[in-house]
């Protein structure tokens, strides 16, 4: 018998939500509605427009989702968990009855930490759950490229410790709001002119702020192309992050978990200083997360 089940990842910008069936997706719906974009009180009602077609009586009712609906300025808050942990856990889940067909959702809670330095992720750790099902002996270091990268250490299925970076939400300010808008452009990629530039900033990390202006002299006196500037940028605020999360990936196996084109560019820069690691889609981590925890925490055979 096929057994079904709904997962959500709720994003701050967007949505997705699967039908999956047996572990793996058969219907997918997404949603612009991300946390930042709606009121508590509006979550039933998108949820109801990418769900409500598969609560059939071959579907759970029961959805598990992940993400910013369990964030203080979401849907319902989902306490945190504290590392040393499993990704997810029994017992640990959120449940919000809803109108919709007498549908439940839960929600995984997020992960955080005080010591050594203060950290919380949400939807991260289903990814990180995904991982490890498919790959339960990993011992090492996982990257979670995005609007706020994670560097994740894990040990026996557990999450030890991790550090996030706003790397992501940086370069989208300073393409956007800083003076470098005027000579950047974030749509092209030029691999050569990425790799060089964060190299020289995994060799001189305390430069960063005298190179992102000097983006936009050799843009004035030189004729710097934006997409030459955009990919330098790119390559200067990755290798920044490399350079301060190296406690993490030296010497440590290393997987990343992320969009293709994402998870290309930090494998680019980790190549730079003699890493190989693993890349992982982080669609299939998060349906595998979710179907993880949904036979986990709610017993589903």
């Amino acid at each position: 018998m096929t057994r079904q089940l709904i997962g959500v990842d709720w994003g701050t910008s967007n949505v997705r939500a699967w039908l999956i069936a047996d572990g793996r997706p058969i219907a997918q719906s997404q949603s612009t509605q991300g946390m930042s974009r709606i009121m508590a009180s509006e979550y039933p009602r998108a949820l109801a427009r990418m769900i409500e077609p598969w609560l059939s009586g071959a579907a759970s009712r029961n959805v598990i989702a992940c993400g910013m609906l369990g964030a203080a300025q979401g849907w319902v808050e989902a306490r945190y968990r504290t590392v040393p942990c499993k990704p997810v856990a029994p017992g640990e889940l959120t449940a919000i009855a809803t109108e919709l067909r007498d549908c439940t959702v839960h929600i995984i809670p997020g992960i955080r930490q005080f010591k050594p330095m203060a950290d919380v992720m949400r939807g991260e750790e289903t990814q990180v759950a995904g991982f490890c099902v498919d790959n339960p002996h990993f011992d090492g270091v996982l990257c979670l490229p995005g609007t706020h990268t994670k560097w994740v250490h894990v040990s026996a299925g557990e999450i030890v410790s991790f550090r996030s970076f706003m790397t992501g939400e940086l370069y989208d300010l300073l393409c956007r709001h800083s003076l470098l808008r005027h000579s950047v452009s974030s749509n092209e990629f030029c691999p050569d002119e990425f790799r060089e530039a964060a190299g020289d900033q995994l060799s001189q990390p305390e430069l960063l702020a005298a190179r992102l202006f000097a983006i936009r002299a050799e843009s004035l006196i030189a004729g710097l192309e934006a997409a030459r500037a955009g990919s330098r940028l790119a390559g200067f605020l990755v290798g920044a992050e490399l350079a301060a999360s190296r406690p993490y990936w030296l010497g440590h196996r290393i997987a990343i978990i992320g969009a293709p084109r994402l998870a290309q560019s930090y494998e680019m820069a980790l190549d730079i200083v003699g890493q190989k690691p693993l890349l992982a889609d982080s669609e299939r981590c998060t349906v595998a997360g979710l179907t993880h925890a949904h036979s986990l925490c709610l017993n589903f055979p």
